[in-house]
């Protein structure tokens, strides 16, 4: 089994470093290292620089972060593919893990792993909502996304079947990303915490966006699909109820009219099937 990995940054000079040791000092490397530069303008290339004969770095201009997974994924040399965050880290055994636990699954094209959560580089205990599932788990991938990038290791077959990153999502991309994966395969859980994701002062796309109003058009975008089996696309249906009536309560108690009205279009379009 060899490993590609790829690393999507932009403007994390100070915390790229961090990620990138973490891979290197792996118990067991992987074959390739992939560094997508996303137009950053701080300066990540200078830091990187000593680094140069140990990994390969890809610039491009700033696209967001599907259209650098994306690119990592197409430059990819290597049939399976791993992820991680620029702020994110890797336990020292992550991949060694997740190779011993494909071996004893060889039918499994896809593992992820339990994770820590850090903010200002404190613990934080993550709660019920979050807990993780192995198998068929679209079901639990629906109320929202419980599988880190960091965390996933995956044949690039997976792709094949289901497509990339949607580049036209700014936020809640591995949302949609999971919801395709986990609809057509069975996804195997590690539940060791092999992956550090932290928060702290440097800009998150999550902090920018409504996560619903995203997690909404994913939800659709499934449906519009076809690709669903019934019991999960009437699950899928429920889903997207409940989410565009929270979201229209929400922005109808603040304000924001054209946003209710689009939830509650959407809702009327998939109502009359519940």
């Amino acid at each position: 089994m060899k490993i590609s990995v790829t690393i999507p940054t932009f403007n994390r000079a100070a915390l790229i470093l961090e990620a990138l040791e973490s891979v290197l000092k792996q118990t067991v490397a992987v074959d390739e290292i992939i560094i997508v530069d996303d137009g950053s303008d701080d300066d990540t290339a200078a830091v990187l620089q000593k680094y140069k004969d140990s990994i390969r770095i890809v610039c491009q201009e700033n696209k967001g972060v599907s259209a650098a997974r994306n690119r990592g994924i197409a430059e990819a040399k290597y049939e399976w593919v791993a992820f991680l965050d620029s702020d994110d880290l890797w336990q020292v055994n992550k991949i060694k893990r997740q190779k011993e636990v494909l071996h004893g699954h060889a039918d499994s094209e896809i593992c992820y792993t339990d994770e820590e959560w850090r903010k200002d580089g404190k613990w934080k205990n993550q709660k019920l909502i979050h807990q993780k599932f192995s198998g068929w788990i679209y079901p639990q991938c629906l109320p929202r996304c419980i599988i880190s990038p960091s965390s996933v290791l995956l044949h690039r077959s997976v792709f094949k079947a289901v497509g990339l990153f949607d580049e036209s999502l700014p936020v809640c991309e591995d949302y949609d990303l999971w919801l395709r994966v986990a609809s057509r395969f069975p996804v195997l859980y590690l539940p060791e915490r092999l992956i550090v994701k932290r928060a702290g002062s440097w800009a998150q796309l999550s902090q920018n966006h409504s996560l619903d109003r995203y997690r909404i058009i994913a939800l659709q975008k499934i449906l519009d699909s076809g690709t669903l089996q019934y019991d999960d696309e009437k699950k899928t249906m429920e889903m997207l109820a409940e989410k565009c009536r929270v979201y229209s309560l929400g922005c109808r108690k603040h304000n924001r009219q054209e946003e209710a009205e689009w939830a509650e279009a959407v809702l009327a379009k998939f109502g009359n099937k519940l």
